[in-house]
Order: C-alpha cells, then sequence, then structure tokens
C-alpha cells in the first residue's frame, strides 16, 4: 500500500511537472498573440476610463441616458465602450481557438495585432467623429476576426 501511494504521489508530481511545462512552452510559442491579449485588454481599460472621466466632466449622471447624437462626445465614447464589449468575446475565442488547435503562432499573431491595432483606431476616429475613417477600421478589426478563425481552422 505505501508503494502505492508514492508511486502515486510521484505520477502526479511528475504530470503537474510536465503541465507546467506544457503550459510555458505554448505561452513561449505564441507570446506575441499573448501580448496582443494583453495590449486589448490596456485598451479596453483606457476606453473605460475616457468614458468616465468624460461623463465626470460633462456632469453627467451616472446611470442616465446618453441621447443617441454623434455631434456629442460623451455618445461617442459609449459607444466606443460599447461596441468594444461586443466584439471582445469574439477576438478571445477566436485566438483561443487559435491557441488550441495548434495554428500558426505568427499568423495568429499579425491577425490578433491587426485586430488590437484596428480598434485603437477605431477607437480614436470615434472619438473624432471621423465616421468614414471609423467603419474602415471597423471592417479591418472584422477582416482580423474572421482571420483568426480561418487561421485556426486551416493552419492547425
Amino acid at each position: 500500500m505505501g508503494r502505492t501511494l508514492e508511486a502515486m504521489r510521484d505520477r502526479a508530481r511528475h504530470n503537474a511537472t510536465t503541465n507546467r511545462r506544457h503550459h510555458m512552452e505554448l505561452a513561449q510559442t505564441y507570446e506575441s498573440t499573448v501580448y496582443a491579449l494583453g495590449a486589448m485588454a490596456f485598451l479596453m481599460l483606457v476606453q473605460i476610463l475616457v468614458a468616465d472621466i468624460l461623463g465626470i466632466r460633462f456632469k453627467h449622471t451616472p446611470g442616465a441616458a446618453i441621447g443617441s447624437d454623434h455631434s456629442d462626445p460623451l455618445f461617442r465614447v459609449t459607444r466606443t465602450v460599447a461596441n468594444t464589449n461586443e466584439s471582445i468575446a469574439v477576438f478571445i475565442l477566436a485566438t483561443a481557438f487559435c491557441v488550441l488547435s495548434s495554428a500558426s503562432p505568427s499568423l495568429t499573431a499579425i491577425a490578433a495585432w491587426c485586430f488590437v491595432a484596428a480598434r485603437v483606431l477605431y477607437a480614436l476616429f470615434y472619438y473624432g467623429n471621423l465616421q468614414i475613417f471609423r467603419s474602415i477600421t471597423f471592417g479591418i478589426s472584422l477582416l482580423a476576426l474572421a482571420s483568426l478563425l480561418a487561421i485556426g481552422a486551416f493552419t492547425g
């Protein structure tokens, strides 16, 4: 009984070490993609702060409705946050699909960073009320999401 228990402990330690090593290798393989995820999280934080600061500056009552007027900067910044919230789940799932299907790390990183860059530009264009450029960068972000799905499906 003692030997069996000790063998089970040794196997559990070996499995834990192997799993930890595998996770580290996975993180290193997709390092640039992991940084893109972090950059996207940072962008979301900045968007929330911009919306909050503008809300305070315009003395907006939290929870009160904001009119649907693109000439209103507060409307534009809150729409930027809302639109990012609408697309972030697809980005995370598509990125996870690429990683878990062992898709090309370089192609995954390129598509992930294209999404992040498009979302940064989208926010800036929305803040500046540059509608045509906002629409173009929104389209680029959708193309980057579709690319992530294709990369996961066809390069894994």
